[in-house]
């Protein structure tokens, strides 16, 4: 949250080829610069979300809803066509859920198909998808196997071709987006043993050796890694004369002398997930595949995922529909006390808030697509906020979805098959939706990330107010600043159109939604009033403040969601597509949202954040040990945290590539 300059980190000098013998020691302070520095610092177009956490409900840069040009729907429905054969006639879910594994010919059936190149331009090889139909297609193939879902959208999102399509030069995309659009599966390598979110400890190095860099360093978790043919691999290079040094992508054949994938992993879901343990010892890799300058890795890993981050939710909206199918076709067969188990009031509310919060979901992802489509709209925060509300919501719909089957809920599919019942897999949609809360950002990071966006205004403005490294001249200037900016704005949070009894009457039909934009127009004014409160009252210390934040991010992805849901219920009524069924969904959906939105108001400021603080450090300092005695831990030896010291891999390598 800190809005100081950032200053540069000191960087030692490396020996060309010669591997770092320690990890880069940082301060927090360091840290919180470094991340600072890979924030995309302006904000050159209208963004919807940074309006409403500003108090201004800009519902006229979302409505009419945007729509996708004729040409590109035409070829979005043909691909989806075929997909969706395929799903059905060549995807077996249960044989990868049970051998953990994705048959080969199953991802030669896909590059066949094309899906590795959706969102690769035609030029090149792909199939020029627009983001609205490459997130259709991630929840129909999703909805398959999450696992395969999550090979194609690491390989798109996050690998090769996203930031060579953002960043990279003419001769790389000539290079190497045709191989990515037809044969080649790529990966994206950042996360380290004992680095996560805080990239400024990277360990991973690249020193300069005449027109090559050197790769040393191992990288955990990388998804794709173990079948990946190429990499996108962030590593720090070292500031000495000729270089600026920094965290740098770089793209690397995977079949480079020196690439090692030490190990595939195994998770509590995604089992056929082609995720590993890679290590670099002494990789050569040419200048030509750096992507960006040196130090520009973090900001192109942040911008890359500005729209990369869509991926998730959309999956997010196939596990809803399917949940709500399920539940739809269960609930109206089993039958408790003379009627259906959907008409008792107890079954009846998680049914209708599965398909409310599908609606509102699959209308959030939509309308984020369509405006990254456009590119009219900055739409980093909307889509971290479909990242968090899908992720989070999704997991609700599915423990919900596993309560309403009961006792068969929480038994397998190959069980329930076994002893002649269908093949429901409710548990394992449990398990696979689970890692979406932590994939691409866990949602504490994303409460952070996006607050310190909502926040940006602020620091803006008077930032320098509460940076500590700032003279006294420039606390005045800042002040002054301030002064002027708040002079303004506060006045505008007092009233608005939703005191106004026929504000956006165009949404009152057989179902009124207009109080439900009424609501959200003075909720945003109550939440920015909340957040320059909290700045007031903790200044410097706001930053410490993560449960806040965190209630306050999930207020305005609530009213997005709502903006959304009303958005999309008005197109499908001028469309004469199941509009009046839309308003209903929109209409429920905004009235749970409604409560939810203030629950979380009166928990920024009724909460147990102090008290959660003391028992905390108790439970550090041993305090409570008491309370864990009487039972067995059954976890096994050795570190927390594996050894990654830079060197020759010791283990079999375990790459797959799909040929």
């Amino acid at each position: 949250m800190s809005a100081s300059p950032v200053k540069p980190t000191a960087q030692p000098t490396a020996q060309a080829g010669a591997p770092p013998t320690a990890k880069p020691h940082v301060t927090e302070r360091e840290a919180r610069q470094v991340a600072e520095a890979a924030r995309e610092q302006g904000w050159r177009k209208p963004s919807f979300a940074k309006e409403l956490f500003l108090g201004r409900f800009r519902l006229d840069l979302i409505h009419p809803h945007p729509l996708p040009p004729s040409e590109d729907t035409r070829r979005g429905e043909e691909f989806l066509a075929r997909l969706r054969d395929f799903c059905e006639t060549k995807i077996d879910a249960a044989r990868i859920e049970r051998e953990a594994l994705i048959p080969d010919e199953v991802i030669n059936g896909l590059k066949e198909l094309g899906a590795l190149g959706m969102k690769i331009d035609t030029k090149y090889g792909g199939l020029g998808l627009t983001q609205v139909y490459y997130n259709k297609a991630l929840a129909l193939v999703g909805s398959a196997n999450p696992a395969l879902g999550a090979l194609l959208s690491a390989h798109q999102s996050i690998g090769v071709p996203q930031p060579l399509k953002l960043f990279g030069t003419q001769e790389q995309k000539d290079e190497f987006l045709p191989r990515c659009a037809r044969t080649d599966i790529s990966a994206f390598l950042l996360t380290e043993p004992d680095v996560g979110s805080d990239p400024a400890r990277l360990a991973t190095s690249a020193v300069p050796d005449g027109d090559d860099y050197i790769l040393d360093g191992v990288k955990l978790w990388t998804t794709n890694g173990v079948v990946a043919d190429l990499l996108v691999v962030m590593a720090r290079v070292p500031k000495s004369e000729g270089h600026k040094g920094g965290i740098t992508a770089f793209v690397v054949e995977t079949a480079s002398e020196g690439v090692t994938v030490e190990h595939r992993n195994a998770f509590m879901g995604l089992r056929g997930l082609e995720n590993g343990v890679t290590r670099l010892h002494r990789v050569r890799v040419p200048a030509a595949n750096r992507i960006g300058p040196e130090g520009a890795g973090l900001k192109i890993a942040l911008t890359t995922l500005n729209t990369g981050r869509l991926s998730l939710p959309a999956m997010c909206v196939g596990a809803g529909k399917w949940c709500l199918k399920i539940a739809r076709e269960w609930s109206g067969v089993r039958e408790q006390w003379g009627r259906p188990v959907a008409l008792h009031e107890a079954v009846g509310s998680k049914i209708s808030f599965i398909a409310a919060t599908t609606f509102a979901l699959e209308a959030v992802v939509d309308l984020s697509s369509q405006m990254a489509d456009e590119n009219r709209n900055d739409i980093r925060i909307e889509a971290a906020l479909a990242k968090l509300y899908g992720s989070e919501m999704a997991w609700l719909m599915a423990d919900e979805l596993v309560q309403i089957r009961g006792g068969r809920g929480f038994e397998t599919a190959e069980s329930l098959a076994a002893r002649g019942e269908r093949a429901v897999p409710a548990e394992q949609m449990l398990r696979d939706l689970r890692i979406n809360r932590i994939f691409e950002g866990s949602t504490e990071i994303m409460h952070l990330l996006i607050a310190r966006e909502a926040v940006d205004a602020h620091l803006t403005v008077a930032g320098d107010l509460i940076d500590p490294d700032k003279s006294l001249s420039d606390k005045a200037r800042a002040g002054a600043n301030a002064g002027v900016f708040y002079a303004k704005w506060l006045p505008k949070l007092v009233t608005g159109a939703g005191q106004l009894p026929n504000s956006y009457s165009e949404f009152k039909n057989e179902v009124d939604l207009s109080p439900h934009l009424r609501y959200v127009e003075r909720s945003a004014r109550k939440l920015a009033r909340s957040t320059f409160y909290a700045m007031s009252r903790w200044q410097g210390r706001m930053e410490t403040k993560q449960g806040f934040l965190g209630r306050i991010v999930d207020i305005g992805a609530e009213l997005f969601a709502m903006s959304a849901a009303c958005v999309r219920a008005e197109l499908l009524r001028t469309q004469g597509s199941n509009g009046r069924e839309a308003y209903q969904l929109a209409d429920v959906f905004c009235r749970q949202a409604r409560v939810r939105v203030e629950e979380l108001f009166g928990r920024l400021w009724n909460n147990t954040d102090d008290v959660d603080r003391t028992v905390v450090k108790g439970v550090l300092t041993g305090t409570y040990t008491w309370l864990e005695e009487g039972v067995v831990d059954l976890s096994g030896e050795g570190p927390w945290i594996a050894d990654a010291t830079p060197g020759p891999t010791t283990q079999e390598n375990v790459h797959r590539p799909i040929r």
